[in-house]
């Protein structure tokens, strides 16, 4: 050997491209169309495509045909140099691949499905489907029950209102009648009583204890009267009438009818307490007399007949027992 020259079979001289210069092939190197790898006789095989080389598997030199596979195995194909092996059909495995299961401890740690021919278990669309039906289903019942409820609230008002209307109208007395509460006596203003023969009511003396401070008036003339129609009595018996009245510091007095009869004794309205003349405000009084009623209704009335004193003004009257 000459200095410098080791020889062709040296790592320095793996030129896999030798043949193709003078020293090269000087030195022995010959193209790749026989056994070997690139370069001079008896070169390191070195080079190897991405993914050629197994684990346990001899793999053939450059240019040289791939041993055949075995009854029952599957070749490994092998592409030209510089070209990508083309990928298998689906479903069937790959030379270049080896698959996690096949390689010592690189069996799958998680967890596997239990059925379905090792497809995994997608979302259970069923089930979000009927969740979702449901949460509609709830949704409109609500909203269905919440109108019948306004509906009803509705109607409950409306015929509240009606029968409270109904109630007011049939509770309130005619201007001659009054009804009076369960186990009450009636009691009432003057002003809702049927007023005759120039009666009229008023309000202008102050002290009177009628709704709106209003009064009867123009009782000061014979003819006028007031009429009460008593309603609801529910025994017969004797009964006392309370005229609550207003007089100018001088006696009064009436005339009573009860059911058409003229009481025995007029209704007396004394200037009770001496209260200055001309004053009708200090002369509120309160006076009574005893009533024979029968049960059911009965007609009273106070006039100013003749013989009467009758100068003086009528705020209320009630009956006792």
């Amino acid at each position: 050997m000459t200095p410098g020259n080791n020889g062709a079979s040296t790592p320095e001289d793996d030129d896999p491209f030798g043949y193709l210069y003078a020293d090269g092939q000087a030195n022995g190197a010959t193209p790749p169309s026989g056994g070997g790898g690139y370069g001079y006789p008896g070169s390191v095989n070195r080079v190897r495509a991405v993914g050629e080389r197994q684990y346990g598997q001899q793999q053939p030199g450059y240019g040289q045909q791939a041993p055949t596979a075995q009854y029952g195995q599957q070749a490994a194909p092998t592409a030209p140099y510089g070209q990508v092996p083309q990928q298998g059909a689906y479903g069937q495995p790959n030379a270049h691949y080896a698959a996690p299961e096949t390689v010592p401890g690189g069996a799958p740690t998680g967890r596997q499905s239990s059925g379905g021919g090792g497809r995994g278990r997608g979302p259970n669309t069923k089930g979000l489907l009927i969740g979702a039906i449901a949460v509609v289903a709830a949704v409109v019942i609500g909203i269905s029950v919440a109108m019948m409820n306004g509906n009803g609230d509705e109607n409950k008002a409306s015929s509240g209102a009606s029968a409270s209307a109904s109630t007011s109208q049939s509770a309130s007395p005619s201007p001659s009648s009054t009804v009076p509460a369960s186990g009450e006596l009636p009691k009432t203003d003057a002003k809702a009583l049927r007023l005759e023969g120039g009666t009229t009511t008023a309000s202008e003396f102050q002290g009177a204890k009628a709704d709106g401070g209003i009064y009867v008036t123009g009782f000061n003339q014979v003819g006028a009267k007031v009429t009460w129609t008593v309603n609801g009595i529910q025994k017969a018996g004797t009964y006392r009438l309370y005229v609550r009245y207003g007089v100018p510091g001088a006696d009064a007095d009436a005339t009573l009818l009860v059911g058409g009869q003229a009481n025995s004794q007029p209704l007396n309205m004394k200037n009770f307490g001496n209260t200055p003349a001309g004053d009708w405000e200090k002369g509120w009084k309160t006076t009574w007399a005893n009533v024979t009623l029968t049960q059911g209704t009965n007609t009273i009335v106070i006039a100013c007949n003749d013989g009467n004193q009758c100068n003086a003004v009528l705020d209320q009257v009630y009956l006792t027992k």
